[in-house]
């Protein structure tokens, strides 16, 4: 394992799974340093960790100087930042190869870059696209680096089961509507939950002589159809409404004529990304090669979903 004396650097530390990544990490006794754009919104880490062990500089990933500076003296570096609109190339691609070159130049033991299960250098999404030049990049640069690709995450505070859980009341409380479209229902996903990813992030980081070098696949123990997680969502909060499959091409051309707008139901760019399934490929190492066996989301999703349900927690329970 690498000393504990240096902080490991959290490019995007301050976001939903960093926060995670941080708390694995102060918790082992490491030193950490967050590192975004606005460091400011990650103050609330510090209580996580004993006095002096978080350290806070705001960095922006596509300035190789900044980059630079926010390494030095550090032992480990994890490079979190993504998009899901915007200049993903900026950020993707020149952001990871600026990190790989200076985790480089810095003579860091270890670096984690997390990717995505669809980066995929012929994506017709610009998101898989990008993500599979980050990692080209970060190969390039860093030939030891571990790359993390997790399928879709879940946790108490994602934009996923909460997104759906919030259109499924919107839906189930207008008696005209009492149907929620799903686009590109049958893509199926297999949810992994944040803990167990930031274990695998920080266990990656801190143990780089066992995982140096290789790409990781991680996915949750259940492959669920968008289709079955908006019907499991609904039943735990005891919505009664319907499901309507939107056709692909209306789906495409709403994606196309609103998708640039803020707030859009969905971009062209996930619209492509909703086109293949978003599950860990046969044969992929995974979970297994770190010793976690990952929590399914009806174990750990329902603790947060009842407050969806009418009367809260003390409400009308799940249907069977």
């Amino acid at each position: 394992m690498i000393a504990t004396d240096k902080p490991i650097v959290l490019f995007g530390g301050g976001g939903f799974v960093g926060r995670h990544v941080a708390q694995e990490l102060l918790s082992r006794g490491y030193r950490v340093r967050i590192a975004q754009r606005d460091a400011r919104q990650a103050m609330g880490i510090r209580t996580l960790g004993g006095m002096g062990q978080t350290q806070f500089v705001a960095v922006d990933i596509t300035d190789v100087g900044q980059v630079a500076a926010a390494l030095e003296g550090a032992s480990a570096a994890i490079n979190l930042v993504g998009l899901l609109t915007g200049n993903m190339e900026a950020v993707h691609s020149l952001g990871a190869r600026n990190i790989a070159q200076a985790a480089a130049a810095a003579g860091l033991a270890s670096l984690v870059q997390i990717s995505a299960i669809g980066a995929d250098a012929n994506s017709a999404s610009a998101y898989g696209r990008t993500k599979a030049e980050g990692e080209a990049a970060v190969r390039a640069h860093f030939p030891s680096a571990t790359i993390l690709r997790p399928s879709i995450i879940f946790g108490q505070d994602d934009q996923f089961t909460n997104r759906f859980a919030r259109l499924i009341v919107t839906a189930s409380s207008v008696p005209v509507l009492h149907a929620v479209p799903v686009i590109r229902a049958a893509t199926r996903f297999q949810p992994v939950h944040v803990a167990d990813v930031a274990h695998a992030i920080a266990l990656a980081a801190i143990e780089p002589r066992l995982h140096a070098g290789r790409t990781y696949e991680l996915g949750g123990p259940d492959i669920l159809s968008l289709r079955e997680i908006n019907g499991w969502i609904a039943d735990q909060i005891g919505r009664d409404c319907k499901f309507l499959p939107i056709p692909d091409g209306v789906a495409k051309a709403l994606a196309t004529s609103t998708g640039w707008a803020p707030g859009a139901p969905i971009t062209r760019d996930q619209f492509e990304m909703l086109l293949t399934d978003n599950v860990v490929a046969p044969g992929a190492p995974g979970f297994e090669s770190f010793g976690i066996t990952p929590a399914p989301m009806a174990a750990i999703a329902p603790a947060w979903l009842d407050q969806y349900r009418k009367h809260g927690r003390f409400g009308s329970t799940a249907r069977a």
